[in-house]
């Protein structure tokens, strides 16, 4: 499948010196860059198809953890924000399962693609994963499911939006609440955004937005699907450096399965 046929190049020249230039100021000064239709609509409708055709093997896990996505830490107390436990519930579909000829394989293998997206994202390069399950991910949600307050511990996220819910199931995220690489936690600020006193910034992604998303500091969740349509996204999971797997432990956590 050509590019252009899976990719809007029109609207988004993703060779182009200034548009990459522009997308990437964008992306640093927010944190945040939302492509909407970036991704054609027959491209979507195949992807959403295989999809639906591998249902049968998706994954669906509910848990509970920490928005710091690690063990609760006996030092505070169970009620402390940092201890404060909340829910994710989804389904997922693992790399191995998304077929070799898939438009989301080839957009996810494309230099073109790959080139632009070190450019936004200051990379030298961009490596798929070692391991068989993590390069590209297919998550599904369904009426109820969500995914709770959380911080990444990567420092961004490529997804694309399969198909979108009918209520609910919106992108909401609080920037630069922490500073990771410093240290600072900020329990106070987690803990009012936990409480619903803190205004949230939303982002409502139609079917073939592409958006990345630096959640390393910034705060950010998924709300319940309030509709019957299930919320389809996929994850383009890609590391700095070549020969990188998800650990054995992390593999079993997310997928039910290390291979």
């Amino acid at each position: 499948m050509d590019l252009d046929d899976i990719i809007d190049l029109k609207t988004y020249p993703l060779s182009d010196t200034k548009f990459r230039q522009s997308c990437k100021a964008t992306f640093d000064q927010t944190g945040v860059l939302s492509m909407p239709g970036f991704v054609t609509p027959s491209a979507i409708a195949t992807i959403r198809n295989e999809g639906d055709a591998n249902q049968d093997k998706v994954y669906a896990k509910t848990e509970q953890h920490t928005v710091y996505l690690s063990a609760p830490d006996p030092a505070y107390p169970s009620d402390h924000p940092r201890n404060r436990l909340v829910e994710s519930s989804k389904g997922c579909i693992t790399d191995d399962l998304i077929p070799q000829s898939s438009a989301l394989r080839a957009l996810y293998n494309s230099d073109v693609f790959r080139d632009f997206l070190c450019d936004v994202l200051g990379e030298d390069a961009l490596y798929e994963y070692a391991d068989p399950l993590s390069s590209i991910n297919l998550h599904f949600a369904r009426t109820g499911q969500e995914l709770g307050w959380h911080f990444d511990n990567s420092s961004f996220a490529i997804t694309l939006m399969v198909q979108a819910p009918e209520k609910g199931g919106q992108f909401e995220y609080v920037k630069n609440v922490r500073d990771a690489d410093a240290g600072d936690m900020n329990f106070d600020a987690v803990g009012d955004i936990l409480d619903g006193a803190t205004p949230v910034t939303e982002l409502v992604a139609e079917a073939g937005s592409l958006v990345f998303f630096r959640g390393r500091n910034s705060m950010h969740r998924v709300a319940p699907n309030e509709g019957a349509r299930t919320r389809v996204l996929a994850v383009l999971a890609y590391n700095a450096e070549p020969g990188v797997s998800l650990s054995e432990e992390a593999r079993q956590t997310f997928y039910g399965r290390v291979k």
